[in-house]
């Protein structure tokens, strides 16, 4: 967005520079990700099975999904119970979403687009509780 609304390269050139500066910012947000992952795969391929270096990575890997069940939990929370008290709407569209995911296994920007949807209609249709 600086590249564009900044001019860098002339006033006629907005677009190209907003390009450039596109490129740049992605070549240097994913360069290190691959640095890391090419100079040190190595060296973490070496500790498999060394039990100085999985029993911490498992503790980790247990705060992590414990982490991630409580922002879960957070975000339910605050959409089924909002400002204005118990949303059905919102609990119906979570409900429905779980049930397409785990029961009919569909895939997940499927149910997104779903829920999404359906969640722009009750909420273009005034029957939520949300402003």
């Amino acid at each position: 967005v600086g590249g564009y609304t900044k001019a860098v390269l002339g006033v006629d050139d907005v677009l190209l520079g907003g390009i450039a500066a596109a490129c740049l910012v992605t070549w240097f947000t994913f360069l290190p990700s691959f640095i890391f992952i090419l100079t040190g795969g190595p060296f973490i391929e070496t500790t498999h099975n060394k039990v100085g270096f999985t029993a911490p990575l498992t503790a980790i890997t247990a705060a992590v999904v414990g982490v991630i069940l409580n922002l879960a939990l957070f975000f339910i929370w605050h959409s089924v119970w909002g400002p204005s008290g118990f949303d059905p709407w919102s609990a119906a569209i979570a409900l429905g979403a779980a049930g397409l995911l785990f029961r009919y296994k569909w895939k997940l920007t499927w149910v997104l687009a779903a829920a999404a949807a359906v969640g722009l209609i009750v909420h273009m249709a005034g029957l939520s509780g949300a402003g």
